[in-house]
């Protein structure tokens, strides 16, 4: 994994790649409560994700939902 990803980046990139946001949608109230941070540092470190490391994360829009996979 990318060496510049921060303590938050890398700590979401992890959540994401053992989670299922394909089948379930995603949430960043929910990930902004786990991380104890506000959501928009979620979409920030998202954002910096498929920047940092766009081959091992996808994000999609699906149903109305929004759909992260990392592997």
């Amino acid at each position: 994994m990318a060496d510049d990803l921060s303590d938050l980046e890398a700590r979401l990139f992890e959540w994401i790649r053992q989670s299922d946001f394909e089948s379930v949608p995603w949430s960043t109230t929910k990930a902004a409560k786990a991380f104890k941070v506000e959501p928009d540092d979620i979409y920030e470190a998202l954002a910096a994700l498929t920047r940092k490391v766009p081959k091992r994360i996808q994000v999609s829009y699906k149903g109305g939902a929004i759909r992260v996979a990392a592997e």
